[in-house]
């Protein structure tokens, strides 16, 4: 069993930063593949990033980049250059380190509660 649980969401003005963190329980976090996806309102939920072999949406390719800290079980979303496009909530995930298709939310089996981002035109 894993739980996540996001922070570091906010309201920013378009063009600026910010970094979410996701903090996972358990002992083997190093053995989960690790992503986050975000859900805007009426929007299914869509993939942005995954730290397995640094893969990201397109939509935010140059702009954000995912890392993570095994040390910390710690997986991060550093977001820059913000649009209002970005505005939604983003949800961390874990799922297992063999996933066939990175990007598909229905494979990822633990998820945390989400943190709101919210860019201001």
């Amino acid at each position: 069993q894993v739980q996540l649980v996001e922070s570091g969401g906010g309201l920013v003005q378009a063009g600026g930063s910010l970094r979410l963190s996701c903090v996972a329980s358990g002992r083997t976090f190093s053995t989960y593949a690790m992503g986050w996806f975000r859900q805007a309102p009426g929007k299914e939920r869509e993939f942005v990033a995954a730290v397995r072999r640094s893969d990201y949406a397109d939509s935010v390719k140059g702009r954000f980049t995912i890392s993570r800290d095994n040390a910390k079980n710690t997986v991060y979303l550093q977001m820059n250059s913000l649009k209002p496009e970005d505005t939604a909530v983003y949800y961390c995930a874990a799922g297992p380190s063999t996933l066939a298709s990175i990007n598909n939310p229905r494979l990822y089996d633990y998820w945390g509660q989400g943190t709101q981002v919210t860019v201001s035109s």
